[in-house]
């Protein structure tokens, strides 16, 4: 049986906010406690001695500087500064009796000799505990001394330059000014330099012009475009919903934002505050709205338990935020205590709380966007929206008045009505205005149907049964009837329209229709099908449309009034259902209403195209080009009966006021033209609006919901209550933050955080020199990555803060130091010594991502369109990969969609972009902080033979050729300049002639192989080039483009 160490903890010595010392003097030793002795404890130690609670053994925390400080049972010290055998934890270490071993013989990790004297020693030095250095603030460091003062270009520099000499290497020289330009231009735009920057920038002599160039390039559109690159891989940002239904979003504008905030350089503190919690700040503007989407592009299922999975999305959104923000796997506190980092299962939960306020639901069984969502303003629209507004205003305002200037007139009708001086019929008191179709199929007999508003009948289609009953005439339709109403309400998605009528259904089927009869069910249709009244108003089935469904049954084997109401608004929260002039609570089925809903079909009762005939009765069937209100549908259905309401003595004030609305609505012209124009005014402002996308968005409860810790992270095992609260390691929160995510931004963007601007600044320093100074970026904790230059890296969290966030300003000063400039060439000795780089001897090199490599060849072919922002696009993809997963096929995008800059690609979690993929882009379903960067043959294949490269090829090869009067060297020579910068050597040239002729050859024989390969792609190729020189042309481009130095950092 293993003997545990039972610790009585006492505390011996305090040393300073961050330094513990156990008895006596502290000594010089050369051990650092967080570099050569924290990570040894973290993986041998923590898993059973370390934060989580219920997995501690023996009562003991090394984790903690009072796990060192205590004494066993036996009044043995766990750690007796500057004597190792005296301490238990050594001799625990170096034991050789398998009942007292640590860690256990069968642990996973154990210790190396090396690694266990190097304990020792820490022991003899003191046994110094340090706090972990991401968790304390950081301090403006001294500059630390050098010697070749004459390298360093920023200040930056001299803590590169300081450890490079304490190795006893030099820095490498500064890179030839084409190896610069090309560096830079990618780092900051994402794109190759054109020729003629080149030959700008090496004609250019005064000492500034580099200064110049890298100014020019941050002032560049393209520079908000490349930055957002990396922020979407972070922020999980994609186009569709994920899971198994993987449904389409539109999530874009938010993208819009991100590109927009940081070419406006926008502060990072207001940029993180913005979409954590802008809709939190006083007067939020819509932008500010918009922002918030930052929190809403985790993904959405279509099925499961809901509060499951709004949990999950919670939970989401911690893992999302701390990693981004702060650099730490608070998720891994989820289920219990974290095993390394000092954060407990209730610091987790205390974070929680402050995401789990928000108004969305777990399960979302649609496509679209899902609520809370807002429409995203345009500026160039505001003015005429602006100006539709007032003039609803005023129309508004006339009817009112109008409304009261007749009511005297309202008076005298109520009179003549009550002494049966007019006819009252129950139809003249039924709304009329806008009653575009009227049928009251009581024809009795015949394959005619009269209209009740004149003009061209409908006609019974099958076998006409004319039923009278007690209650109404009707026609009852067999399974096969139905009546074609010819060319009538022919509404679009922005026309509020309303429609229905009297159904006695024996089963479930279509009341009333106007739908196509093809697969895309375009249209819109009332039906009764599954006890449920299900309305629909559909562009293309499955992918873009609405369906609302009630709650409650619709009777079988009975008359029922059934109404469907509709405001224009393409929402499904515009579509109401009446039972019997009740409305009814519905179910949103589907949200994702988008393109026309107008068919050529006929208006059909009883039929949807060809298909869900009813089996019952029909009868008195209205449509109206309004949204009538519960009242007038309460007319129609007998539940407001106003002629009964005459009986009042007085009338009331509800019987008053649907008496005046009806008469001034039936009887008063000036108050029905005023009607009109009131609803052309509201279908102007839809137009408006409807040009205006939608955007998901954070919404708060109106009464906050409760949190509680999770046991084991289920989300319906509910243990203590908590309130909203950060981790109890890092500073506590301002007295006066409200308890919201507001307070949450407020502390994280203070400037001496202790994380939020070191995690930034390591960001930005991995984009450019492409491994961070903590090369774990999501992970500043006890497990990740310590720095390689901690000074530097507190340097460059103190600059960022001074400077108000200014993300523009820090990268100015990386690519402008004598590190970044310096040449990336390297020996064989110098590789081995630092095969990753990490002192930064030499400047940066490694493969473009998967966005640049695809974007250079576009813009060296001359395909690229390059425009700032919009929807999602969709370039050439493999067929039929969309089939396996949703049963629909991908549709490519045509024309200029498919040059678009790569961040615009639309991104389907489930089947992302393969040729992206290969290239080691995301698929974007959670947080990613850094790509993996491989090599493999799978991207060589996909560059040879994706279509976009290969058109960008023959794309390339045909401008080369109509350039150079059909020279090829001199065809070869410019491609290069396009592509790489350069002239290629004469040993390039030599080969790539050889290879021009060896190909020309080739299509001489096989013309069609020939002219297959020029019509590769949408965009036009020249006939009027020899198609076997442009074909061998072709297979020389796409050897430039597949070059090693096309496709890396320099």
């Amino acid at each position: 049986m293993r003997t545990h160490l039972i610790i009585v903890l006492t505390v011996l010595v305090l040393s300073g906010p961050s330094a513990w010392v156990f008895g006596g003097e502290a000594s010089t030793g050369k051990t650092d406690f967080n570099h050569d002795i924290r990570p040894l404890l973290a993986t041998a130690c923590f898993t059973c001695h370390g934060p989580d609670e219920n997995k501690r053994e023996a009562d003991l925390r090394l984790d903690v500087p009072e796990g060192f400080a205590g004494l066993t049972a036996s009044d043995v010290p766990v750690l007796k500064p500057h004597d190792p055998a005296q301490s238990e934890l050594y001799r625990r270490l170096v034991s050789t009796d398998p009942t007292e071993q640590m860690p256990p013989p069968d642990a996973l990790h154990q210790l190396t000799a090396t690694e266990i004297n190097r304990i020792k020693n820490w022991i003899e030095e003191g046994g110094i505990w340090d706090e972990h250095w991401a968790f304390v603030s950081p301090e403006q460091p001294k500059l630390p001394s050098i010697r070749r003062h004459d390298w360093v270009r920023q200040p930056l520099d001299q803590f590169i330059l300081a450890r490079i000499e304490a190795e006893g290497l030099q820095p490498s020289p500064e890179a030839d000014r084409r190896t610069l330009i090309r560096r830079v231009t990618f780092d900051l735009t994402g794109f190759p330099p054109t020729p003629s920057e080149v030959r700008d920038f090496l004609a250019d002599d005064s000492p500034g012009a580099y200064e110049q160039l890298v100014d020019r390039l941050l002032d560049s559109p393209r520079f908000g475009e490349r930055m957002a690159v990396d922020w979407l891989d972070a922020s999980r940002f994609a186009d569709t919903h994920g899971y198994h239904e993987d449904f389409h979003r539109d999530m874009w504008p938010w993208r819009d934002w991100v590109i927009r905030a940081i070419n406006q350089n926008m502060p990072f503190n207001q940029f993180a505050m913005e979409q954590i919690a802008g809709d939190l700040i006083p007067d939020a503007t819509n932008q500010q709205l918009v922002a918030t989407g930052f929190s809403r592009n985790h993904g959405v299922t279509a099925s499961g338990i809901s509060e499951e999975y709004r949990v999950e999305y919670v939970i989401d959104r911690v893992k999302t935020t701390s990693a981004i923000f702060l650099g730490l796997t608070i998720g891994c506190a989820q289920c219990h205590d974290h095993k390394y980092d000092p954060i407990t299962q209730k610091d987790f939960y205390r974070f929680f709380a402050y995401f789990n306020t928000i108004t969305d639901k777990g399960v979302e069984n649609r496509s679209g966007n899902v609520d809370p969502l807002i429409r995203v303003e345009d500026p160039m629209l505001l003015a005429a929206t602006y100006e539709a507004q007032e003039r609803l205003k005023a129309i508004t305002q006339k009817m009112e008045q109008v409304r009261q200037l007749r009511a005297s007139n309202i008076d005298k009708w109520l009179v003549l009505l009550k002494q049966d001086t007019v006819d009252r019929p129950e139809a003249t008191m039924q709304p009329t205005l806008g009653l575009v179709t009227h049928f009251r199929i009581d024809d009795r007999e015949g394959v005619r149907v009269a209209s009740a508003l004149g003009g061209e009948a409908g006609y019974v289609r099958g076998r006409a049964e004319w039923i009278e009953d007690a209650k109404r005439s009707s026609l009852r339709f067999d399974g096969k009837t139905h009546v074609d109403l010819g060319d009538r309400a022919a509404f679009d998605r922005l026309d509020a329209f309303s429609f229905g009528g009297w159904i006695y259904p024996e089963r479930e089927g279509i009341l009333l229709a106007r739908v196509s009869p093809d697969q895309s069910l375009r249209g819109y249709e009332v039906r009764v099908g599954g006890g449920k009244i299900d309305a629909r108003l559909t562009h293309r089935e499955f992918e873009k449309g609405l369906r609302v469904t009630t709650e409650e049954d619709a009777p079988l084997n009975a008359w029922s009034h059934v109404f469907v109401t509709y405001d224009g608004s393409s929402r499904a929260a515009g579509v109401k259902i009446y039972l019997n002039g009740e409305h009814l609570k519905t179910n949103i089925e589907k949200d994702s209403l988008r393109g026309t809903i107008r068919v050529p079909e006929p208006l059909k009762i009883g039929q949807r195209g060809n298909r869900q005939a009813l089996l019952g009765r029909a009868a008195d069937i209205r449509v109206y080009n309004r949204q009538l209100t519960d009242a007038e549908v309460g007319q129609l259905s007998g539940k407001v009966d106003l002629l009964a309401r005459l009986k009042e003595e007085p009338l009331s004030t509800e019987s008053r006021s649907l008496f005046e609305t009806h008469y001034l609505k039936t009887k008063d012209h000036d108050y029905q033209r005023l009607c009109r124009e009131q609803e052309a005014c509201k279908a102007e402002l839809r137009r408006l609006g409807d040009d205006n996308p939608t955007v998901m968005v954070m919404q708060e409860m109106k009464e906050p919901r409760e949190t509680f810790i999770l046991n084991r992270g289920q989300y319906d095992q509910h243990g203590e209550k908590v309130h909203p609260g950060t981790p109890a390691v890092l500073p506590a929160l301002p007295e006066d933050a409200p308890p919201n995510r507001l307070g949450l931004a407020t502390w994280l963007t203070d400037q001496d955080h202790p994380l939020f601007g070191r995690v930034m600044a390591n960001r930005l320093w991995q984009m450019v020199f492409g491994i961070g100074i903590v090369e774990t970026a999501e992970d500043f904790g006890i497990q990740g990555a310590r720095p390689t230059h901690p000074q530097l890296l507190d340097y460059l969290a103190r600059e960022f803060a001074s400077s108000d966030w200014n993300i523009k300003r820090l990268i100015r000063h990386l690519v402008l130091s004598a590190t970044y400039r310096q040449s990336s060439v390297v020996s064989p000795e110098r590789l081995a010594e630092d095969r990753d780089n990490r002192l930064l001897a030499r400047g940066p090199r490694y493969r473009m991502s998967a966005e640049m490599i695809r974007d250079a060849a576009l813009a060296a072919s001359g395909l690229l369109v390059d425009r700032v922002g919009g929807p999602s696009v969709k370039p050439y993809q493999p067929s039929g990969l969309w089939i396996e997963m949703q049963n629909r096929p991908y549709e490519p995008d045509h024309g200029e969609n498919l040059y678009r800059r790569s961040l615009y690609t639309y991104i389907k979690r489930s089947v992302p972009p393969p040729n992206m993929v290969a290239l080691d882009a995301t698929n974007r379903e959670v947080c990613t902080m850094r790509r993996q960067r491989t090599s493999t043959p799978l991207a060589a294949l996909v560059m040879l033979n994706d279509p976009t490269f290969v058109e960008a090829a023959r794309a390339l090869a045909g401008s080369l050729l109509k350039s150079s009067s059909l020279e090829i060297e001199d065809c070869i020579h410019q491609g290069y300049l396009r592509v790489v910068g350069r002239s290629p050597s004469a040993e390039e040239l030599d080969e790539l002639l050889r290879l021009f002729a060896r190909q020309r050859e080739i299509y001489r024989e096989d013309r069609r192989a020939a002219e297959s390969l020029v019509s590769v792609g949408e965009s036009p190729h020249d006939s009027s080039l020899p198609v076997e020189v442009h074909a061998a042309l072709t297979c020389v481009a796409s050897v430039i483009l597949n070059l090693d130095e096309t496709i890396s950092k320099e």
